[in-house]
């Protein structure tokens, strides 16, 4: 109320705020329209100017710019005015007849001829403000009869014919100009595919003709434009095939070396890059037609390989022989390299749900075409130190850790048998063999010294498709030294216990990915993640039968002394995104997984264990601190988030996202889910049951997150609705008055 009065001062005595539109659709009794939703929303578009941004009713943009300019205003409303001000928009500004005549030309353009179109003001003078209404009576829309050539003398109609044939523009089609417009660009595309270099969309030109009909019905003739060049309806073959792969700027007069190599010509001062590498990437073959869809995938793979900065592919004609049929192409492909070595640092600032926080640095060497194909390695180094920070009995634990690893990325496959890049056309799969040694130091608890390895393959199947399969993952956990008060723990819980004895993990894993939340033409929006991790099977082989154990006298597998983990472990996680409106959506999330120990293990390796809660999860609960199960550690123990996890999860997540202002967003959500066991060796209630509904967490929140293109800081605030760990009728806490908050980077799903 008081931004509005503040506003309603500064209007003039003549003028009115344009506070927004309404705009009516109807249609004729006999008229039949589809796609009314689709054709309204343009004729929205067409209203203008837009009216002064508002926010809960209020206008702060305009409210500031009068501040600033008609009034006295300090430093920081001529701040505010600089970032969010706007000039008003008074009724005066809105044009009505140029409007109505922008929205029948709208109209006209898909096929509503004639229509009735009114307009009409609403006015307040109380609040100083005015709503423009449109009124629209659609009459019935002109449709296909028949779509066919418009043929004369010239051979090239006949390559026009063919590609009719399948067109979306068939018997029935309403009179459309944006699906003429696309239907030329289809046909453009076609003909290019097909060699014609020189043709373009704007070489054809639509006839409509209603003289043969009187019930609005009209046939549509496909002609080519006067003047077009000879050489604009001539298919084009590659001559020659040129690569530089190493183009730099300032280079041009250092004299250079050909390779003749699989029919292309490799140019380059010194043996950058080994052509016998480089050619599997590029799809451009001399003898070819010239096709823009091999160009955009041969630069997609060069692209993919590492090394490179910037692909550039350009087409240059070739003089001959005056061909009457036939022209050709020169294609040069140059590629300018990255800097062979950088080096990456990054320092962050770290805040865990379990009320550790501390600095963070990580450092990574990278050094690009290695072998001179394509080859990256990058070598990382970190360090952490965290301090417990709650004013509690335990505030003043550390924990310190250092980690050094190292990636050899090959953008090819290394297996075996040679294996036909033919067959990999959107990219060619990577292999990737990776080291990693971290020592963690929990202070009063326990250090822990991990190495892991793995060697396996990326391979993108299309735009939205990814595989990740490691044949080979190895990981080996030592624990160093444990506090006796570690130990208690350990004593106390027998299965946290068992997850750390397993010291060694040798197994396979798959992903799969499907990433269609890039679409931007649809409304529905999917992603899908499933992963397959199995351990132990193949060690198995290799391994022996060690002594029997003391109190239980059973016997387990060792592999070089070192007792190895045997489990199979699989879980999807599927998200479906509804677009609502302009930067509003609803966003949901389904999460399943189970892990299942078998042989030579009694339990999941704790690393390999689930948790739930926190940012990412159900963020009314802190992370591991919910389950598993109804299980509910003793009183005044804050480390429980050692125990909480369990070899089966399931949760699920709703959230709707809407824009506040520019790039301000925000989110109502709610989030349900736990961890369980699958056996009686957990921890007391964490085993799963037909009952696990009446055990899921559930929460329900608010967030407010800064979206900047992309790179999203949120804070999510979430309160407890359903708490498993309390006594069963006593569940539903609704406890709104101790909420959770979430910091984190990124979207949670």
């Amino acid at each position: 109320m008081v931004y509005s009065c503040a506003v309603k001062k500064y209007v003039p005595e003549d003028e009115l705020l344009l506070d927004g539109y309404k705009l009516e659709v109807s249609l004729d009794s006999a008229a039949v329209v589809k796609d009314m939703d689709l054709l309204k929303a343009e004729l929205e578009q067409t209203l203008s100017p837009k009216p002064n941004a508002q926010f809960l009713g209020m206008r702060p943009g305009l409210h500031y710019y009068y501040k600033v300019n008609q009034d006295s205003a300090g430093f920081i409303s001529r701040f505010l005015n600089r970032k969010i001000g706007e000039e008003p928009v008074y009724l005066s500004d809105v044009e009505e007849e140029a409007t109505r005549d922008l929205i029948r030309n709208r109209l006209e353009n898909r096929g509503f001829f004639f229509s009735n179109i009114f307009s009409e003001v609403e006015r307040n003078e109380d609040i100083k403000e005015a709503t423009v209404s449109y009124r629209v009576q659609l009459p019935s829309p002109y449709t296909l009869e028949t779509y066919q050539i418009d043929r004369d003398s010239i051979p090239f109609y006949a390559v026009l014919e063919n590609q009719i044939e399948d067109s979306p523009i068939q018997k029935g089609s309403r009179f459309d100009l944006s699906a003429m417009k696309l239907e030329r660009e289809r046909i453009d595309q076609r003909l290019k595919e097909k060699g014609y270099y020189n043709f373009n969309a704007g070489f054809l030109i639509f006839q409509a003709d209603t003289n043969q009909y009187d019930n609005r019905k009209f046939d549509l003739f496909l002609k080519l434009k006067k003047d077009v060049p000879s050489k604009a309806v001539k298919p084009y073959k590659i001559d020659k095939v040129n690569i530089y792969p190493h183009n730099v700027a300032g280079m041009d007069t250092i004299q250079k070396d050909t390779t003749r190599f699989a029919d292309k010509n490799y140019i380059q001062d010194k043996r950058f890059f080994r052509p016998d590498r480089l050619d599997p990437f590029v799809l451009i073959e001399e003898g070819d037609l010239y096709s823009p869809k091999t160009s955009k995938a041969t630069s997609r793979r060069l692209g993919s390989i590492g090394a490179y900065k910037f692909v550039n592919i350009e087409y240059s004609e070739v003089d001959s022989l005056q061909n009457d049929t036939l022209n050709f192409l020169e294609a040069n492909i140059y590629l300018s390299p990255l800097n062979k070595r950088a080096i990456r640092a990054e320092l962050q600032g770290v805040t865990k749900s379990n009320d550790f926080a501390g600095p963070a640095l990580g450092l990574t060497f990278s050094n690009r075409n290695l072998f001179r194909g394509g080859e990256t390695l990058n070598i990382n180094a970190k360090a952490a130190y965290e301090v417990q920070i709650a004013s509690n009995t335990q505030a003043g634990l550390t924990s310190t850790e250092f980690g050094l690893g190292a990636d050899l990325i090959f953008p090819r496959v290394l297996f075996p048998i040679t294996i036909d890049t033919d067959y990999f056309e959107y990219s060619i799969p990577k292999t990737i063999i990776s080291a990693e040694a971290d020592l963690l130091n929990r202070s009063k608890l326990y250090g822990l010294l991990t190495f892991s390895g793995s060697f396996g393959y990326v391979w993108q199947a299309n735009k939205y498709v990814t595989h990740e399969f490691d044949p080979i993952s190895l990981n080996y956990v030592n624990l160093l030294y444990k506090s006796d008060e570690f130990q208690e723990i350990l004593d106390d819980n027998p299965f946290l216990n068992n997850s750390f004895e397993q010291q060694f993990i040798s197994g396979l894993i798959y992903s799969f990915t499907y990433n269609g939340m890039i679409r931007q033409d649809k409304k529905s929006l999917f992603f899908v993640n499933s992963t397959v991790d199995i351990a132990g099977n193949s060690i198995s082989l290799l391994g022996q039968q060690g002594d029997p154990d003391p109190v239980t006298g059973d016997t387990k597998g060792d592999f070089l002394g070192l007792e190895y983990a045997q489990y199979a472990k699989a879980d999807v996680d599927f998200r479906y995104h509804y677009i609502t409106g302009k930067e509003q959506r609803i966003a949901t999330r389904l999460f399943a997984g189970l892990g299942v120990p078998y042989g030579n293990s009694d339990v999941m390796p704790f690393s390999k264990q689930y948790f739930s809660g926190g940012a990412y999860s159900v963020r009314a609960f802190r992370t591991r601190s919910l389950g598993p199960g109804t299980y509910n550690p003793p009183m005044g123990d804050n480390r429980s988030f050692f125990d909480q996890s369990g070899n089966l999860r399931l949760e699920a997540n709703v959230e709707y996202r809407f824009p506040i202002y520019s790039y301000l967003k925000g989110a109502v959500f709610a989030d349900a889910g736990n961890v369980w066991n699958t056996s009686d060796d957990g921890l007391p209630g964490g085993k799963f049951s037909g009952n696990f509904i009446n055990e899921l967490g559930i929460g329900a929140g608010a967030g407010i997150r800064v979206d900047v293109q992309g790179f999203v800081i949120r804070f999510d605030l979430a309160a407890p609705l359903h708490d498993p760990s309390e006594e069963e009728g006593a569940r539903w806490v609704n406890d709104f008055s101790n909420p959770v908050f979430n910091f984190a980077i990124g979207y949670p799903f």
